[in-house]
């Protein structure tokens, strides 16, 4: 028995796919059976159906960030525009930088230091295109920057520029996406306040913007304004930069890693402190079941891959879910669920995904950011709604004052 799948039938040899690694939206041309795909699948390995559907956008909107023409907070999901075919999503302080299913980037909300592409620094309340392109993959929304990856696997940045967080070897801002050096093999990027870091497609970890409290990772204190590269692994498959200025990592065998500002703990190593930061990967841990790493401002969640989910660092309005508000300096699980599927830490509130499908989201519910039609704190998970048809949160929030989600 064989199956098909977008592209073509299945052959065997390991699945060719578009873009960068995470193989979404790929095809796997020629012939398979079904237990060969399925065997693939459980590993990984198969190429996913491409996320796409409605964009929807709640809480602050001082600078027109949730795309309805107007600058009124809002306490309820509510959808920008009417198109279907949103794919991929990332939060700055103010803005909402997103990929569609065509490959075009687009930009809504807070314009200043260029953030929205657009060659000036004006403010936009629904979403405007970015330049003409359609190889537009991944985004990450920064301090007042945001970096992108294109399908052909270079690295873009726009925005503002202080202490070379932008990676072009200077500090001068830019209002519109400029190319990271000429290589073509980067896979994944993370953005913070101030800093930033990519994976490359052989595994390498690279960091550059400020170096301060060592969130670089390269054994000092000192900003870097071009790419740098983090040790000499092979093995990094994720990183999550928070907004406090700690960075967070895991590799390939399944370990997470931590680096940077500690203050509150929130590097996830049991201690806490001015004087416990670190300026090199450090594990966290021995375990090897780490699934997926997000990094709020100051606080950070991660899954598991038996679906269970922990967090860990400031809990200042109960960002970190466990029913109060004392701070964490090693991973404590949420409740008891193993139906965690994305977690996205912001500013001072937390949103994620179980695999039904549903919204939940808990922390500061200042304007409404939480989604639950008041402005009130909760300490512990709320569904957002009732719908089980949520597809992708962020890949980057950590400097957000509001949410977003895409549904299909």
């Amino acid at each position: 028995m064989s199956e098909k799948w977008p592209g073509g039938l299945i052959t065997k040899s390991p699945p060719a796919t578009v873009g960068p690694t995470d193989g979404e939206g790929g095809s796997a041309p020629g012939v398979w059976t079904l237990d060969q795909a399925m065997e693939l699948n459980k590993q990984g390995l198969w190429p996913k159906p491409p996320v796409q559907g409605q964009l929807y956008a709640w809480g602050a909107n001082g600078s027109g960030q949730l795309g309805q023409n107007n600058l009124e907070s809002l306490s309820n999901p509510v959808q920008i525009g009417a198109l279907t075919t949103w794919a991929r999503i990332t939060e700055g302080g103010a803005n909402i930088i997103a990929v569609k299913t065509d490959g075009t980037l687009w930009g809504v909300g807070d314009g200043g230091y260029g953030l929205l592409g657009q060659n000036s620094q004006v403010n936009f309340s629904s979403p405007v295109q970015i330049g003409a392109l359609t190889t537009w993959y991944q985004v990450a929304g920064g301090g007042s920057f945001t970096l992108a990856t294109k399908t052909d696997g270079t690295l873009w940045a726009w925005g503002r520029n202080a202490k070379g967080r932008l990676g072009l070897g200077d500090t001068a801002s830019r209002s519109s996406p400029v190319q990271i050096g000429a290589l073509a093999t980067w896979s994944k990027v993370t953005a913070g306040r101030e800093h930033a870091l990519a994976i490359k497609t052989d595994g390498t970890l690279w960091a550059w913007g400020s170096g301060d409290s060592g969130r670089l990772g390269l054994n000092d204190t000192a900003d870097r304004s071009s790419p740098v590269q983090v040790g000499a692994l092979t093995t990094w498959a994720q990183v999550a930069a928070g907004g406090g200025g700690s960075t967070f990592a895991i590799k390939t065998d399944g370990t997470l890693w931590s680096w940077g500002y500690n203050y509150t703990g929130n590097l996830g190593l049991n201690d806490s402190g001015p004087y416990t930061r670190r300026s090199s990967p450090v594990q966290i841990g021995a375990l090897t079941t780490w699934k997926q790493i997000s990094a709020g401002d100051d606080h950070a969640l991660a899954i598991k891959t038996d679906g269970t989910l922990w967090t860990w660092g400031n809990n200042g309005s109960g960002r970190l879910g466990l029913g109060d508000t004392a701070n964490r300096s090693s991973p404590v699980q949420i409740g008891a669920l193993t139906t965690w599927s994305q977690a996205g830490g912001a500013l001072s509130h937390s949103v994620s995904l179980k695999t039904d499908g549903t919204l939940w989201s808990w922390g500061s519910n200042t304007s409404g950011r939480l989604g639950l039609n008041d402005t009130i704190n909760r300490s512990s998970p709320v569904q957002i709604g009732a719908l089980t048809s949520w597809v992708r949160i962020p890949t980057n929030m950590s400097q957000s004052v509001f949410s977003s989600a895409i549904k299909s």
